[in-house]
């Protein structure tokens, strides 16, 4: 990094990191993934989205379009896996799209090299362009739903949504067909080498659904999850392989009414080899120990049923609470119309704990309804992970506000998606809750209904103790950051029009600060001068 982006940053950050988080806070790192910030889709093996340096800081205004980088490869690019420094001390952005696989590099932003996936059909600039000005010209009503649903039909051929980036800059990414990939430098010690494949291995026969979770082992095997119910460990060379079902998996081939799988998401990992799965009706802890799964709850696994009125499960990757000798939870949102916070006891219940009143499981630690402040409110869903930082957890609102008639239940993710900074469609409210470890009890912290996350996934930064969205405000794309403690708007940037929607990519925090997500097009960083004053 230059001296002059040093100085620029410096002032844009806080002075200095808040409060030190503590152990109990904190995840640890798993010394298997590559040593940054953000190795694996939701930022560590917890999937937290936390980190601990610092985000930016600055006044609310326009950001000019020499504050914002694009780096055009494509659509599909809704995550990006932080690599460890090379040997020369650079540092690149490992992803994968729909029809290629990149490295950015982490300073310049610039292309460093690109892998075109065989039998994809490319896409190209032009075509993203007549996107852009499709929605630009028009992002409401019936002509453009229908343009939006053609959008996101491209994404069926999508192979991996979950990724993860290992110590040795190895990129692991696995298709619809079964299929896990590695690919890594052609050069080990050269960043800017081509991207080659290094290995590949099939999921074992009999082994169905599409994969769906990718996440680590603190013993460094890959553990992927596929939507029947499957589990399998992968050794990182790929010369072993685990396999197991979990239980009440027995009708996960039968699709819901909406389309989702039994499992929708990905999966959590603990140190002590606990892998938490979210499937449609509960919350799955299975143990890996000495190269083999167990479900045997002699062995500390356990199954807890979780409230589930819309019969489609939860939309959010399990993510882990508490990392000290304080209380251990796992937290997602459920499938009630109005979703709820479920929190769970990681392990042993406390001796004398009485359930939760309207919790199907004595199991379930606390539960309380996200319903963004509005008891009025009968549908409250979102799509994403549980951002969890020290004992809050913080969940955004992706029900589309109007839903015209027409439009079929499986489909209302797309106007959220393509469609969702338009005033007429947008969802509001973001909420967070807090866990009270000597009260062994949940409470809501507070709730912003007017900030507005159509589709992305948040983060939270210990270092400036904010949380960061890509929002809307007057269908315009924004970056919004929250004061984690109070919920009240800190300041946001307007970053555009249409080519900046988030589309359920996440938002993350570079190993300097800045903010960076993925949009339809391409990967989108802000790279703000410091404000006027």
């Amino acid at each position: 990094m230059s001296l002059i982006t040093q100085v620029r940053w410096s002032l844009l950050l806080p002075l200095g990191l808040a409060a030190a988080a503590t152990a109990s806070e904190v995840p640890p790192r798993n010394p298997f993934l590559a040593s940054s910030s953000y190795p694996v889709g939701h930022a560590d093996s917890a999937q937290s989205d936390a980190v601990t340096q610092a985000g930016p800081r600055g006044l609310t205004r326009t950001l000019t379009p020499g504050e914002i980088d694009e780096a055009r490869v494509g659509p599909g690019f809704f995550g990006a896996s932080t690599s460890g420094p090379y040997s020369n001390g650079r540092r690149v952005f490992w992803a994968n799209g729909l029809d290629r696989i990149v490295k950015i590099d982490h300073d310049s932003f610039e292309i460093l090299a690109t892998h075109r996936l065989a039998g994809v059909e490319p896409y190209t600039e032009q075509q993203a362009d007549e996107s852009i000005s499709s929605f630009e010209r028009s992002n409401e009503g019936v002509f453009a739903i229908a343009t939006a649903f053609g959008e996101m039909m491209k994404f069926r051929n999508l192979s991996g949504v979950y990724t993860l980036l290992d110590r040795d800059n190895i990129y692991y990414i696995g298709d619809k067909n079964g299929a896990i990939a590695a690919w890594g430098d052609t050069d080990p010690s050269d960043p800017a080498s081509e991207i080659e494949q290094k290995r590949e291995i099939r999921l074992p026969a009999g082994v169905t659904g599409s994969m769906v979770g990718m996440n680590m082992t603190f013993d460094g095997w890959i553990v992927v999850a596929t939507e029947h119910g499957y589990l399998v460990a992968i050794r990182r060379d790929f010369g072993a392989l685990a396999q197991i079902r979990l239980r009440h998996s027995e009708s996960a081939e039968e699709r819901d009414e909406t389309g989702g799988g039994w499992i929708r998401n990905s999966i959590a990992i603990d140190e002590d080899g606990g892998i938490y799965v979210a499937s449609r009706d509960h919350m799955h802890k299975v143990i890996w120990r000495g190269g083999r799964f167990s479900t045997d709850p002699a062995d500390g696994a356990w199954t807890a049923r979780y409230p589930n009125g819309t019969g489609r499960g939860t939309g959010a990757t399990p993510t882990l609470m508490g990392f000290g000798a304080e209380p251990r939870l796992v937290v997602i949102s459920d499938g009630d119309a109005v979703m709820n916070m479920a929190l769970f006891w990681r392990e042993q219940i406390p001796a004398g704990w009485k359930a939760v009143l309207g919790a199907p499981d004595r199991r379930i630690a606390g539960l309380l309804p996200a319903n963004m402040g509005d008891r009025s409110l009968t549908a409250v869903q979102s799509e994403q992970s549980v951002v969890v930082a020290g004992y809050g957890a913080a969940v955004v609102n992706n029900g589309p506000r109007n839903v015209p008639w027409y439009v079929p239940t499986r489909a209302v993710g797309t106007i959220a998606g393509l469609l969702g900074s338009n005033p007429e469609y947008q969802p509001y409210g973001v909420q967070k809750f807090e866990w009270d470890p000597a009260a062994r009890r949940l409470r809501e912290a507070w709730v912003n209904r007017e900030v507005s996350s159509p589709n992305a996934v948040p983060i939270v930064s210990y270092g400036s103790q904010l949380l960061y969205t890509i929002g809307a405000r007057k269908n315009r794309w924004t970056l919004e950051a929250l004061d984690w403690k109070t919920g009240a708007s800190a300041f946001h940037w307007v970053i555009g029009g249409q080519r900046y929607n988030s589309l359920f990519s996440a938002t993350l925090i570079d190993e300097a600060g800045r903010i960076h997500y993925g949009g339809p097009w391409g990967r989108v960083r802000l790279s703000p001068r410091v404000a006027p004053k």
